[in-house]
């Protein structure tokens, strides 16, 4: 007799073996048709992603996926890809398949081909996927001796999957997934059949290394996205066009604020308007640091190989370090700030009643990322983190958090971002410490959301090395989200470096280190807010509040004059004293995105006033100097938000 436990506590009884399908199909036949898989859970044993033709033999639980579950989008996913490989062998049967997996909002697979694929070939291969899908084959799992799998696919001339299985250990068996004339390598699950796959396309094609490496083959990469429904397809490719209008690095060229050059792969040439932008980012976060009890420090920028060994970054993240060589010793670029302040802590020895002990740097680091990775201001080699480490007992660990997570909340808030995701990342296979501690690290981490009443998911394995984080990712206009704030909970590094405090009862412990980022990366973090803005950044992070516009050579003397009271003044303003029409002049500005642009002509400076027009094509009027004044005053201390509804949390 096998027992089947449903997520409603419900049970049903059956005196054989029986597959998922058989189960929905228990239930209700149109569950039975709308089943894509199935989630079991043998008792002792981790959940585990089957297909609706997995067979159970034991009492287990059992949650039916279907197409409303993200479990099931993820499959649509998966077998979409293998619909694409289908449809590519269909169509050329010279190309060979290498793997295809699921990435976020859709899939890709690569494929070795003797000539670059066209965007007509694209068209040409998602019309033959609608074809196949249409067909509503079934898709079977197969489960091959890894031998025969190797044999099998070197005589179809699939010599990279060969290769692929080749690696596999001899002891294991091999799964196969077949769909007509198809058949691919694949630990699965799939879809019961094609005819489940029904909204999907083809976005574009790039070139991939075999297995990352650049010594390797160039192959071709086709990007696909696969939907439940045509709206959220629909929505998502709105989202993408937005997109592509907001991409930060066009509108970086357009407003002179940044560029990049091939002599420096990955680092940002800064121009004065983006550094201006820049600065005000930097002296917002260094004001937050002085108001909740951070210490600035500065550490060195190139660090002795031996202390990366100590603190175990050479051994887990050697790969993406910068090294270079001086008098015979070898030292590694900074990827971090963590080991340089952990050396600012031990300077001197502490007592518990200075605990907690707050450090931030704004400290520039780097990190050797693949080329191929490298985006504008989103992936950078070069880049400054709004670092801190706090230093505390492991009794202070819990308030350290939760204070974190409320200050984080409000900083996002005033960039204007109150839409917040959290997740705890929990231990990593490759990790350093004991697992108990891991323990201890990870409750804390969920404990202090709870008592920040903060909805939450957990990403099993996702963690440090040396500690679980909290990730906070924020949401933009168009709905996308960005992952920029972190706290990590570390027992390690600090006992590892020998950093130390004196305890109530006069004796050394090793204090808790919180590594912890508000942004993140500023280049970042400030490509995100070109990008949610469209360049339209409101007036305190505008690279200009104004600029000043004479209507004539006889208003230009008093343009100056108005510029220069307000420089004066602290702010940011220029004047534009060009012989142009004036209806030229705010053309320009207006396309420049500054916030305001004021007209002057002969009334304006015989009355001491400015024509303020606002972004937007917003007429504020013509008004005293001294009344815009307050009015930019007021738009910048209130930095353009309103913070009445407070700060959202989803899970």
């Amino acid at each position: 007799m096998v027992c089947i436990t449903l997520p409603d506590g419900s049970r049903r009884e059956f005196d054989h073996p029986v597959s998922v399908h058989d189960v929905a199909n228990s239930i209700g036949k149109s569950l039975g048709r709308a089943a894509l898989g199935g989630r079991v859970t043998v008792p002792g044993q981790p959940p585990k992603l089957v297909d609706t033709s997995h067979v159970i033999d034991h009492d287990a639980s059992l949650n039916i996926i279907t197409e409303k579950d993200p479990e099931g989008l993820d499959l649509i996913r998966h077998s979409t890809a293998h619909l694409l490989a289908y449809a590519v062998k269909s169509l050329f049967p010279d190309a060979q398949v290498t793997i295809g997996p699921v990435i976020e909002n859709g899939f890709y697979y690569d494929f070795s081909y003797k000539r670059p694929f066209t965007p007509e070939d694209l068209t040409a291969i998602e019309k033959k996927m609608a074809e196949l899908a249409r067909l509503d084959e079934p898709v079977v799992r197969e489960v091959w001796n890894r031998d025969d799998a190797v044999k099998f696919f070197r005589g179809i001339g699939e010599a990279y999957k060969a290769e692929i299985i080749a690696s596999i250990p001899s002891d294991q068996a091999i799964s196969l997934y077949r769909e007509g004339q198809f058949v691919d390598l694949c630990r699965g699950p799939h879809v019961p059949s094609t005819g489940h796959l029904r909204v999907f396309k083809l976005m574009k094609v790039a070139g991939a290394y075999w297995r990352g490496d650049s010594n390797n083959e160039m192959l071709q990469r086709i990007y696909g996205t696969a939907w439940t429904r045509k709206e959220d397809q629909d929505a998502y490719l709105n989202m993408l066009e937005q997109a592509e209008l907001r991409d930060h690095r066009r509108i970086g060229r357009e407003l002179d604020l940044f560029h990049f050059q091939d002599e420096a792969p990955g680092l940002v040439f800064w121009h004065p308007k983006g550094w201006a932008v820049w600065q005000q980012v930097e002296q917002h976060m260094r004001q937050v640091y002085q108001d909740n009890g951070y210490q600035e420090v500065k550490a060195p920028q190139i660090l002795d190989l031996s202390l990366w060994k100590k603190t175990g970054h050479w051994d887990n993240y050697k790969e993406n370090m910068f090294t270079t060589e001086s008098e015979n010793r070898v030292y590694g670029l900074k990827p971090m700030n963590c080991p340089g302040h952990v050396q600012i802590f031990k300077a001197g020895l502490h007592s518990y009643r200075e605990l907690p002990l707050r450090y931030g740097e704004f400290g520039q680091c780097h990190r050797n990322e693949p080329s191929g990775s490298l985006h504008g201001l989103m992936r950078v080699r070069g880049f400054t983190q709004d670092d801190g480490h706090i230093f505390c007992t492991e009794d202070q660990l819990l308030d350290e958090c939760a204070a974190f997570t409320k200050l984080l909340q409000k900083v996002y808030a005033d960039f204007g971002f109150t839409n917040i995701l959290y997740k705890v990342s929990t231990r990593p296979e490759k990790r350093i410490g004991a697992d108990e501690v891991w323990d201890k690290a990870e409750h804390a981490l969920k404990q202090s959301l709870d008592m920040s009443h903060c909805a939450y998911e957990i990403s099993e394995g996702e963690g440090a090395f040396y500690g679980p984080k909290i990730e906070y990712t924020l949401k933009d206009a168009i709905g996308r989200h960005w992952q920029c704030g972190t706290i990590q909970v570390d027992f390690s590094m600090p006992q590892r470096l020998g950093g130390e405090y004196v305890d109530a009862q006069d004796q050394r412990q090793p204090p808790v280190m919180l590594h912890r980022a508000i942004l993140g990366s500023l280049e970042r973090f400030i490509g995100i807010l070109i990008e949610n803005h469209a360049g339209a950044l409101p007036a305190w992070l505008a690279p200009h509040h104004a600029v000043v516009c004479c209507i004539s050579d006889g208003s230009a003397a008093y343009a100056e004059q108005v510029a220069q009271s307000l420089i004066k003044q602290g702010f940011r303003v220029f004047s534009d004293l060009r012989g142009e029409k004036i209806t030229r002049k705010i053309r320009e500005h207006s396309l420049q995105k500054i916030p305001y642009i004021l007209v002057v002509g002969d009334k304006e400076r015989d009355s001491g006033a400015v024509a303020v027009r606002g972004r937007g094509k917003l007429d504020l009027g013509v008004m005293p100097l001294d009344q815009f004044v307050q009015h930019l005053q007021q738009d910048i201390q209130s930095k353009g938000l309103d913070h009445t509804e407070g700060v959202q949390a989803q899970a």
